[in-house]
């Protein structure tokens, strides 16, 4: 009895500490923390920019489903509505208070934003040469706009300005809003508030937009029909977050399900089948904990994953209620099977432990959550559960289970050839599979549908907005830093669009120039009475009047004498811009520079490379991202075959014998080997979930492998260790077989994998199984 109390006091104080620590812990989903610790530069910012960049801020909205003139008004209606709320920094539709923010901005500064502002633009002869330009455009199409910035804008720095900016030019215009080329859907972009790896806040930023479009919908006569299309980052993820939640639930019951029926079946005790829940619960409580506590945070991928991976803590429960014989004594039960438990749980920790070497966090966080998770399982399982089952106990539907399992054992002398077989024609399927192994593309990692990023595209294309896949990267130690040698960057790409070889870039310094580029700016400017006598004489001969420039007169000794320029004086789109390009770092900032309508990447590496600036590289975003995912395959290989060979040294040590130890190992490397060749018949490949997958092959059949090996007393105990293994096997492979309907990628290849090769595992060690009692 106090052995009882001790253990139950210890597993109760053990759960409300754990609860504790849940209750205070940081939950991330950024897809930072899973990229290696030594990850380069580029995609380190690069992932960090698809998370929380200026992009990820990023909703497309396109109305369709009406004629022109209705759709304008509604588009004209909603972002109207939209503009009222804090949630969003930016709407912009085309119309006139689109770009009304930058382009006040951009006026009130264009005398320190501009490139062009040097002293000799403001001599006589300068002045002289804007006025007679400023001449030439009133009589062209632009004729219009000019007349109106004339006054106080002589040497047309604003429009060069907005048009660097991309603020002068934009897709096609039906009724002062945007639409596409075919004139079918008008065009909205919403800059919200939150990054778009906050998906609550994304969530709540959608579900104002609907609620906006449907009061714009009854407001505009004739827009009953028409539709709403979403697309971005954070539409994506919300998407992604409801598709996986509605998987897991779905599936998750559906093995609940399966799992209660079956073990309703073979306990047929309400009570014992609630008590083999306590395992996981504590196991996962554990985890999450443990986690918390040495990362400071738990990534809900690893909590997600985490949870599957001590799934298999549910067969310590199975293998202690299914053994437990009439007339025997759960506590004795477990005193009889605890070694093989214990062994088997050692493997399967071992194996997760390569984990915890892994230069990625999120790999090292699976490791140790699963490694938690499984030991507070199994102690639960030795130490607790033996107290709680009524006594007497007896699965008594078990036996049955097991029977055709049992009848291929008696068979096992004739049917060990179709492992072998099966092995054989898996390494050969393997040796010629056609073309490459692994699955480097990304797309079919993406848990995105194909069809929502194909209207993705559509709609970008709509927009004009150019898919970026070039980068001039380098760090700098401070801000200031970053902007002087982006302004000593600019010389170098300017060359390089004068020669073709790049169509455009953007700099960080086009829209914060460096301070010391403003002085000298401020002081390329001359005084009051210079200005005045200088613009006197350039005008002499040409059609204005003296006193039409005032504005102009105004603005410079404004600007001569005014405050500068800094990141907070920015409105909230160029705010945004900038903070895609500049991003601060522990040990610094870095700079990422898109260049636009690259011709000769090549030449414009070699180009960037000769430039004489220490630290600029040339970033092609495939290259990177291809590099990660290799970076990916090569450490989940890596972990996969550390993980295997430590559950190997681990068994020569608990068995002591290399006779044992391929008695174990075989059935595992039989089941790994011809999971593999299923998976890739008729060209299919392998992706690093389906690696992942392998080395749970091998965690949770390694459990079924030590019970087959272990030799029984009498035939009835034997008999009831193969029911306990079959039951757990089929709970096991339901579930990860339900797993492998998700639409989800990662959830599908792992269910999968997991699925097909325990079962293979299963079959493998009962054939393989060394002589002993029959079945």
């Amino acid at each position: 009895m106090p052995n009882k109390r001790r253990a139950l006091g210890f597993w109760l104080v053990l759960l409300v500490a754990c609860a504790g620590i849940i209750a205070r812990t940081q939950f991330r989903t950024d897809m930072g923390a899973f990229l290696p610790q030594s990850a380069p530069m580029a995609q380190q910012v690069l992932t960090e920019q698809a998370t929380s960049g200026a992009a990820s801020h990023l909703i497309v909205l396109a109305l369709t489903g009406a004629p022109a003139p209705i759709l304008a008004a509604m588009s004209e209606t909603l972002a109207g509505q939209l503009r009222q709320r804090a949630e969003f920094i930016d709407v912009i539709n085309g119309d006139d208070q689109s770009f009304a923010g930058v382009q006040g901005f951009v006026w009130a500064n264009r005398y320190l934003l501009s490139a062009d502002i040097t002293a000799d633009r403001f001599t006589a002869t300068g002045l002289h040469a804007a006025l007679l330009n400023d001449l030439g455009l009133l009589g062209s199409d632009l004729g219009g706009m000019i007349q109106q910035t004339l006054p106080g804008d002589p040497t047309g720095e604003a429009l060069t300005l907005l048009r660097q900016l991309g603020q002068a030019q934009g897709p096609a215009s039906i009724g002062n809003v945007w639409f596409s080329s075919d004139g079918a859907r008008a065009l909205l972009l919403v800059h919200t508030s939150a990054p778009g790896f906050d998906i609550d806040s994304q969530q709540q930023a959608l579900t104002l937009i609907n609620g906006d479009f449907g009061k714009a919908r009854r407001a505009v006569p004739g827009a009953a029909g028409v539709r709403l299309i979403e697309s971005g980052p954070g539409v994506f993820a919300i998407h992604i977050r409801d598709t996986t939640k509605r998987d897991v639930t779905r599936l998750s019951l559906l093995a609940m399900a399966g799992a209660v029926s079956l073990l309703s079946f073979a306990y047929r005790s309400p009570r014992v089948l609630l008590l083999g829940i306590l395992p996981i619960a504590s196991g996962v409580l554990a985890a999450i904990a443990t986690v918390s506590l040495t990362f400071g945070f738990v990534h809900g991928v690893t909590l997600g994953f985490g949870v599957t991976l001590i799934g298999e803590s549910i067969d310590y429960a199975i293998y202690l209620f299914t053994q437990t014989a009439r007339g025997e004594t759960a506590s004795d039960t477990i005193a009889r099977i605890w070694p093989t438990l214990r062994l088997g749980m050692l493997t399967s920790t071992v194996g997760f432990s390569a984990m915890l070497f892994s230069s990625f966090t999120g790999f090292a966080q699976l490791g140790l959550f699963s490694i938690a998770g499984l030991i507070v399982a199994a102690g639960v399982t030795r130490f607790v559960l033996p107290h709680l089952v009524p006594q007497g106990f007896c699965a008594a539907g078990a036996d049955s289970i097991s029977r055709p399992l049992r009848a291929a054992i008696r068979q096992r002398r004739r049917l060990r050839w179709l492992v072998a077989a099966g092995v054989l024609a898996s390494i050969f399927a393997l040796t010629m599979h056609r073309g490459a192994l692994w699955d480097n593309n990304l797309e079919n990692l993406s848990p995105i549908p194909a069809r929502d990023q194909a209207q993705d595209q559509m709609l970008r294309r709509d927009l004009g907005v150019p898919d970026v896949r070039y980068f001039a990267v380098f760090k700098a130690a401070d801000k200031e830093g970053a902007l002087e040698k982006s302004e000593d960057l600019t010389a170098s790409l300017n060359s390089l669009v004068a020669r073709g070889k790049l169509g455009g870039f953007d700099v960080p310094s086009m829209i914060l120039p460096s301070l010391r580029t403003q002085r000298a700016r401020q002081a390329a400017l001359p005084g009051a009475a210079l200005l005045r006598e200088r613009f006197t004489q350039a005008q002499a001969g040409l059609p204005f009047r003296a006193d039409a420039f005032e504005p102009f007169f105004r603005d410079v000794a404004a600007t001569k004498t005014g405050p500068l320029l800094s990141a907070g004086s920015l409105p909230p789109p160029l705010a945004l811009q900038l903070g895609s390009m500049l991003v601060r770092r522990d040990n610094g900032w870095v700079v990422m520079a898109p260049l636009h309508d690259v011709a000769d990447p090549a030449g414009v590496a070699r180009a960037i490379a000769l430039a004489g600036l220490p630290g600029v590289r040339f970033v092609d975003l495939n290259h990177e991202s291809d590099q990660l995912l290799q970076t990916f395959q090569r450490e989940a290989v890596l972990l996969a075959v550390t993980g295997s060979l430590a559950v190997v040294l681990l068994l020569l040590a608990g068995l002591r014998s290399v006779a044992r130890v391929i008695t174990v190992v075989a059935p595992l490397a039989a089941a790994v080997i011809m999971t593999a060749a299923l998976l890739t018949l008729g060209g299919g490949k392998v992706s690093i979930f389906m690696v992942v997958g392998f080395l749970l092959i091998v965690a949770v059949g390694s459990n079924y492998c030590l019970f087959f090996e272990r030799s029984a007393p009498d035939a009835e105990t034997w008999h009831r260790s193969i029911a306990s293994i079959v039951l757990a096997n089929l709970c096991t492979v339901s579930a990860y077989g339900l797993m492998a309907l998700s639409s989800i990628p990662v959830l599908h290849d792992i269910g999968m994998t997991v699925a097909m090769g325990t079962f293979l595992s299963l079959v493998c060690a009962a054939l393989l199984k060394a002589p002993g009692l029959e079945a």
